[in-house]
């Protein structure tokens, strides 16, 4: 692996793991809170309802200033601007441990979305102009892979802490976690415009100006390809962020599991999302990225249709889990590739194509579990796993128009 910027392939390495550390931290800070949601809503006397909330507005927190920081990043670059979205991250998750009330804690869940959004806005293309297209596929998926031990980990590793300490030091950890990845930043992290690439070019610096950035987002919204990919990859990963923000209600609230029970559950859909992100770096230079997302329907398919017909005729935890399993598989085989296929979708700035990118999948993921908690998705087992066979079914349209515009050269 040779990097497109003059650094040392060992620099490059601490790159790409320090943007994973942080990425880590971020997707951490909704998972690992999650056991703790029924303790928070009881200490803040607030009603169960507000359980899914903790993940949804985290999610839209992603939303609020992706429109602005892709474009600063283009404008001074990927270093300062992620360097600055740590610290912002950092005091947000301290802040939380001073709450008294739902409404101030939602607030502060908000503001760490916002961390959120520097991940997807800033580190996903320093990563992709820093390394070649195959490389850059298996670093994404290599990321995502660590990034997502997160949601494998994070109910276990909060249901153990909770153990020890209350869900007040959860944040505070994760703050301590987010100056350690600060200082990895500051060290390991090359600028990757306006230096001198290996071939002699350089990515410029593009200044913001209100009208072209406006008509640059409208021109985004007219590239059929871009659309329905960003509407692809929010579609495809909303049953998983359903799972996430609806399984402490359905494991713990209605099926009356035990923290640890809940936490133990969450290991065969994330080590599947695992498997598959291994799949696709084996693979990822050896076929066509559309072929590639094919082959990802198959299993996507069918874990979903798995959940839902072994839930109607048998509905347990383990019928959901496994169809669950099956989808998370193709999920991770289809996500770094496709997150690829759209961010090159267009000539524009690749900080705006991540912002705008980022704002509509983390809104489609953010309003979708909001519209699924609305449906009575948590309801019962099996209005979960229709429910995400609907989002599933709806993510074909997008997914369908990807390979069929892929066919034919923009």
């Amino acid at each position: 692996m040779t990097p497109l910027i003059q650094i040392t392939p060992f620099r490059a390495l601490c790159f790409a793991l320090t943007l994973a550390l942080f990425e880590l931290i971020t997707y951490l800070a909704s998972d690992v809170v999650m056991p703790a949601m029924p303790q928070v809503v009881t200490d803040l006397d607030a009603s169960p309802e507000y359980i899914p909330h903790a993940l949804n507005l985290y999610l839209l927190g992603g939303v609020l200033l992706q429109w602005l920081i892709g474009p600063l990043a283009d404008r001074f670059g990927r270093r300062p601007l992620l360097l600055g979205g740590c610290a912002f991250f950092c005091v947000a998750c301290l802040a939380t441990y001073w709450v008294d009330g739902i409404e101030l804690f939602n607030l502060l869940r908000l503001l760490q979305g916002i961390g959120l959004g520097f991940v997807v806005t800033v580190s996903y293309p320093a990563l992709n102009e820093a390394f070649s297209e195959a490389d850059a596929v298996r670093m994404m998926a290599l990321l995502a892979n660590i990034a997502l031990l997160s949601p494998l980990l994070g109910p276990l590793v909060g249901t153990l802490l909770l153990e020890w300490v209350s869900w007040r030091w959860l944040f505070v950890l994760l703050g301590i976690s987010a100056v350690a990845a600060w200082f990895a930043l500051y060290r390991f992290m090359p600028e990757t415009l306006g230096v001198e690439r290996r071939d002699g070019s350089r990515l410029a610096f593009q200044p913001i100006h209100l009208l072209p950035l406006l008509a640059g987002y409208a021109q985004l919204l007219g590239n059929r390809r871009f659309v329905a990919g960003s509407a692809a990859l929010g579609l495809i990963g909303l049953p998983l962020i359903g799972w996430i923000g609806l399984s402490p209600v359905l494991l713990i609230h209605d099926e009356g599991l035990s923290k640890m029970e809940y936490a133990l559950w969450q290991l065969p859909v994330f080590g599947g999302l695992i498997l598959g992100n291994l799949i696709i770096n084996r693979i990822a230079d050896r076929y066509p990225l559309t072929s590639l997302v094919r082959v990802a329907l198959w299993p996507f398919l069918a874990g979903l249709l798995v959940a839902v017909v072994a839930t109607w005729f048998a509905p347990s935890v383990s019928s959901l889990v496994l169809g669950l399993s099956v989808y998370a598989l193709g999920l991770g085989i289809g996500n770094a590739v496709l997150y690829r296929m759209t961010l090159f979708s267009s000539e524009q700035s690749k900080g705006l194509v991540s912002a705008m990118l980022g704002m509509i999948t983390i809104a489609l993921l953010g309003l979708g579990g909001v519209v699924l908690a609305m449906f009575g998705a948590g309801a019962s087992l099996q209005a979960f796993a229709l429910a995400s066979g609907v989002a599933g079914v709806l993510a074909l349209w997008p997914l369908s128009a990807v390979l069929r515009v892929e066919a034919v050269p923009a």
